[in-house]
């Protein structure tokens, strides 16, 4: 196995964070935030991550998401970035390497982002929200 664990920078992540909007990050949690929503901002990575979370098994080998309109060693490089970042994991099986999403990661960014205030109040119209 290459990557079970995510990392952020060399270290293990561990569960994180409470939503933004019910308390103040800590520092290691902006830290840890801060370096998934970098590797995030690349458009090429949020392709990739994208392509690896909806991939029918749950998982996948880079010649099954490498179409991101740049070359192979690049693919390599953002796919080495979201694993750093604690995004996707890795498995290599022989020769292949397989990619899948961190376990809880993605539920996690979205727990993080959810408006939890929200849910007190009736959510507009889909044609009165801002988008």
């Amino acid at each position: 196995m290459v990557e079970s664990t995510p990392r952020v920078s060399g270290a293990a992540a561990p569960a994180c964070c409470p939503p933004i909007v019910t308390a103040a990050l800590s520092e290691g949690d902006a830290e840890i935030m801060a370096a998934m929503f970098k590797a995030l901002a690349d458009p090429v990575r949020l392709r990739l991550l994208s392509r690896v979370a909806s991939h029918p098994n749950g998982e996948a080998y880079v010649c099954d998401i490498a179409d991101v309109g740049v070359s192979q060693p690049t693919v390599s490089h953002h796919l080495k970035k979201l694993r750093e970042a604690g995004l996707l994991t890795s498995e290599r099986r022989g020769t292949w390497v397989y990619y899948r999403p961190a376990s809880g990661v993605l539920a996690s960014l979205g727990a993080f982002l959810a408006d939890t205030e929200k849910a007190d109040k009736e959510d507009p119209p889909v044609a009165a929200r801002a988008f």
